[in-house]
């Protein structure tokens, strides 16, 4: 991979790196086996070697987790912005349900502010999740009664209503508390 990376980069071509769960290669781990150790090593070389002496690489690592607690101590200085990224607030909820919904049949009552407000403490993902089971609901509903009619009917305040009352965040609060001690200690802005 950063082979590759450096051949694009020789040609002029900036190139992002992005490693995904990062805490499954770099966590620090007492008891680990021969061929973990030798991965995560040549990671930490491979990330050095972008460093090199007189010029500006044109590489970028990008590497996420939700377990920042884990990952080994060298590998986090390797990186010059180490960013927490909170919980969306109000106004980016409202932004992502407007999102999400903006291909289904709504009806006019759907209160998007309201359904902003009753998310607080919900993930990106939550909201995502959110809008595609109301999407489901109705359309299980259209199915289920035959398909009669030529489209499912437009999606009800009470469809999300219900739907929220199922679909809990999936934040823990302990975890969100444990990255913000670790941002902290570790954050850069």
């Amino acid at each position: 991979l950063f082979e590759e990376a450096r051949r694009y980069e020789r040609e002029g071509k900036p190139v992002i790196i992005l490693i995904d769960e990062v805490d499954s290669l770099t966590a620090y781990r007492e008891h680990e086996v021969g061929g973990e150790a030798r991965a995560r090593n040549q990671l930490l070389k491979e990330m050095d070697g972008l460093q090199d002496k007189g010029r500006t690489p044109r590489i970028y690592v990008i590497a996420a987790t939700n377990k920042p607690w884990l990952l080994d101590e060298p590998f986090i200085r390797r990186f010059q912005k180490r960013i927490f990224i909170p919980l969306p607030d109000y106004d980016a909820r409202l932004k992502m349900f407007k999102h999400y919904t903006r291909r289904l049949e709504l009806d006019e009552a759907v209160e998007f502010s309201e359904l902003a407000r009753m998310s607080d403490g919900y993930s990106g993902a939550d909201i995502h999740h959110i809008c595609m089971e109301v999407q489901m609901k109705v359309v299980s509903e259209f199915f289920e009664k035959g398909g009669k009619g030529d489209r499912p009917r437009k999606i009800t305040m009470d469809d999300f209503l219900e739907v929220m009352r199922k679909v809990k965040p999936s934040i823990d609060l302990e975890i969100m508390k444990r990255m913000i001690e670790w941002k902290r200690r570790f954050g850069s802005s």
